[in-house]
């Protein structure tokens, strides 16, 4: 099935239309019925009348059916305020192009895009009885909060989101006999192949991350874990430098690990992102890895820009033992 194509524009000249039935429906169902835009309350008639001026400081996403020319539905993610968590608002889809995945689409760009700002939390107001769009919110992980808008029968929700930061070589140290050492057990029982066989000893794979704090701690690896919203670590990845005189430009990517609880929130995306503006910032101007060939990793980094360089038949065995070939990539900063 091919998917919606989500585009980010609040100038689209669909846009007004959208927000304007939006806003019209919503007024109806608050048994506030107007019959046009003109009619509406002032700060919603300047978001239909003006999209663009209205949500200037604002991520306006438009999704556009497979066949269609022009969006069908709409969302926006406000910016966060004097600290509070980014609100999703104006999500919106024709009747007619419903039942097709665009209201979830727009919600996994919005929380992909509030994930990437380093946000720990980003909230939505609903209306109590639209079961529709709440099965929508609860299946994306959103949980109902202490209310923030005291207006009757509107409930606010919450979800909480993964952080990324960069672990000191104490912090590594901290997280080796639980975190690391699981998120590395997870990936080798999930029949990933990153240098063990299986079953993986968990003491083993704290063992192998004390090390990486050690190499940490000399300057030759950089690692990133990302917490989950119970404060558990939900991914990890780490770059290691090149000791070589003439290799110091270089870095490697290695352990791009995503907990299988926590895998299709844009996680890898994330953390790979991470590691390669440091990479950049710090100097590094080409970066290199390998992966099994023809494993999901593939497409994530052919989705961000890496590049294929060959393949090497029987690399490596896999956590069952069987040979597996391997994909070199490469990528230039």
């Amino acid at each position: 099935m091919t998917a919606a194509r989500i585009e980010e524009n609040r100038s689209h000249p669909r846009l007004p239309a959208l927000l304007a039935a939006y806003h019209l429906v919503n007024q109806a169902g608050k048994g506030a019925v107007v019959a046009t835009v003109a009619e509406l309350p002032a700060v919603y008639r300047v978001e239909a009348e003006d999209p663009a001026g209205a949500f200037a400081a604002d991520t306006v996403l438009l999704a556009t059916p497979p066949g269609a020319d022009a969006p069908a539905g709409c969302v926006v993610l406000k910016a966060p305020r004097e600290g509070r968590a980014p609100e999703i608002k104006r999500l919106w889809v024709e009747p007619g192009a419903r039942r097709r995945g665009l209201a979830r689409a727009l919600m996994a760009e919005a929380l992909r895009r509030a994930e990437a700002s380093g946000v720990p939390a980003v909230r939505l107001t609903v209306w109590d009885g639209r079961e529709e769009p709440l099965a929508l919110y609860r299946s994306l992980g959103f949980e109902t909060v202490a209310s923030w808008d005291d207006r009757p029968d509107l409930l606010c929700l919450e979800r909480r989101l993964d952080v990324i930061e960069r672990l000191a070589p104490e912090a590594v140290r901290a997280h080796a006999p639980a975190g690391l050492a699981a998120l590395l057990v997870d990936a080798v029982d999930g029949g990933a192949s990153v240098g063990f066989p299986g079953p993986l000893d968990p003491t083993e794979a704290a063992s192998w991350w004390l090390g990486v704090a050690e190499e940490a701690a000399g300057g030759v690896r950089d690692v990133w874990a990302a917490h989950g919203p119970d404060g558990r670590l939900s991914g990890v990845v780490t770059l290691v430098r090149v000791g070589a005189a003439n290799g110091r430009h270089r870095g490697e990517i290695a352990r791009l690990l995503v907990h299988r609880s926590a895998r299709g929130r844009g996680l890898g995306r994330r953390l790979l992102a991470a590691a390669e503006a440091h990479a950049a910032a710090t100097g590094l101007r080409l970066l290199v890895l390998d992966t099994q060939t023809d494993s999901p990793a593939e497409r994530l980094y052919r989705g961000v820009g890496w590049t294929a360089a060959g393949i090497i038949p029987d690399f490596a065995a896999d956590p069952g033992g069987t040979l597996r070939a391997t994909t070199l990539y490469y990528k230039r900063l």
